[in-house]
């Protein structure tokens, strides 16, 4: 028996490949690896007692109301990708303001239009991209426990609000879905226009941290970010939508809570969603879990036969296998959301630009202390600074030996894999030559 777990004290394990990429610190030159920087950035977790699983960590986050002022202005893009064409939110950290908006979330504005001209500059703050879990936003405590250290460091900041969070609005008849990476990707191009100085590193959380790995594995040694955080990342959504499924609580209380929220985020949008032929109302409205609010949207509205074709497809766990920066991942093995049974330790154990800390208790981003703060917010920033003050980025490899294209010669084939080939092909109908189809 661990008694200091009694205590509050959870242990962490660290899983990584065993040739760490080698990392070059500023200004003494001396070596190390990305392993001992995600060690050394990671302090003892020591977490509320009274908190002490994964089901009451994760509880805890819809009662704590801890206060984080974090101020936002918000900017509306246009999505330049036109086989996901449509508009999406994106809000910038600031300094505090007085003025609000009833229409967005607190402490977050728009940008006027004189704002939105005069922004970029050439200073070299790092700048932080964060994504956020399913149905949240900006607001989300979580996100902003992070954002408060990271700030307060001298970081610039933004969050992408998926497509009809955070009180956005929609102007295509599809939400978001698990790997939706076209906004993140339309964002850090922008930000290189506008703060070509600027290092970019990416933090996402949840679902936003799917998408994220997502994001990384199809940029791969071409993407512009310096590294990248992601928590609670289910990884593996088939499997956990089974684990979901498995128990009471999974299914009648996590399962039923993420169902509710998505369907209200379908009402909250009905009149433009309800324009797309292929959504069922009436059935959307029946759905009561999660997996059922996939498959009868998410599925019909991206193309997917079913939902689990989807959490196939949208997955990050093969993902992880392309990732090309240093990106270091925290999970609690008791998440009751994102089952350790989905943790790609085999993957991880492949790719030597991927660390995962995990921690024996924690929940589904809780890792609640005593004093009401977030434990996970401390390895976060500490990493970040870590690699924005401390490491050479200009000296951070972009290849290795361990390429995501594995070929394997035998006398009479080649055989290889990648893992960013995609099952569902998101084309801009002017692309597709329907005569084709027709003949079929």
């Amino acid at each position: 028996m661990n008694w200091w777990g009694l205590f509050g004290y959870a242990s962490t394990s660290f899983h990584h490949s065993p040739n760490s990429i080698e990392l070059e610190t500023t200004p003494d030159r001396k070596r190390t690896n990305l392993a001992e920087l995600c060690k050394a950035a990671t302090p003892i977790c020591h977490l509320n007692p009274f908190l002490f699983n994964g089901h009451l960590q994760t509880v805890w986050t819809t009662v704590s109301s801890q206060e984080i002022p974090i101020y936002y202005r918000r900017k509306i893009f246009d999505a330049e990708d036109p086989a996901v064409a449509g508009i999406f939110a994106v809000d910038f950290t600031v300094s505090p303001y007085h003025e609000t908006d009833k229409s967005l979330p607190p402490r977050t504005t728009y940008y006027n239009d004189k704002e939105v001209d005069e922004l970029g500059c050439l200073d070299t703050k790092p700048m932080l991209i964060a994504l956020h879990g399913l149905s949240g936003g900006s607001h989300e405590i979580y996100l902003r426990s992070v954002l408060e250290p990271i700030l307060d460091e001298g970081w610039e900041a933004c969050v992408i609000n998926s497509r009809g969070c955070a009180k956005s609005s929609i102007t295509s008849g599809v939400l978001y879905n698990a790997r939706a990476t076209w906004d993140m990707r339309q964002v850090v191009k922008w930000l290189r226009i506008k703060f070509p100085n600027r290092p970019l590193f990416g933090i996402g959380f949840s679902l936003g941290a799917n998408i994220l790995v997502n994001y990384l594995g199809e940029e791969g040694s071409s993407c512009a970010l310096k590294a990248a955080v992601v928590c609670s990342n289910p990884w593996n959504l088939d499997i956990g939508s089974a684990a979901l499924q498995r128990t009471w609580l999974g299914l009648e209380v996590y399962s039923r809570a993420m169902g509710s929220n998505m369907k209200n985020l379908f009402d909250l949008h009905i009149e433009e969603l309800s324009k797309n032929t292929r959504v069922d109302i009436a059935e959307v409205r029946k759905a009561t879990y999660l997996h059922e609010f996939d498959r009868v949207f998410q599925g019909p509205t991206w193309g997917y036969p079913t939902e689990g074709a989807y959490y196939r497809d949208a997955s990050c766990c093969d993902s992880l296998l392309a990732v090309r920066i240093p990106l270091f991942a925290i999970n609690a093995e008791d998440d009751p959301i994102a089952a350790r049974e989905a943790l790609p330790l085999q993957e991880i154990g492949t790719n030597p630009f991927v660390v995962l800390c995990t921690t024996s208790t924690g929940g589904h981003l809780g890792w609640f202390e005593s004093g009401g703060g977030r434990w996970f917010a401390k390895p976060v920033a500490r990493f970040l600074a870590r690699m924005a003050k401390s490491v050479d980025l200009t000296k951070i490899p972009k290849a290795s030996e361990e390429d995501p294209l594995i070929v394997i010669h035998q006398p009479n084939r080649v055989s290889s894999f990648e893992p960013m080939r995609r099952k569902l092909q998101v084309i801009p109908k002017s692309n597709i030559d329907f005569s084709i189809l027709d003949q079929k």
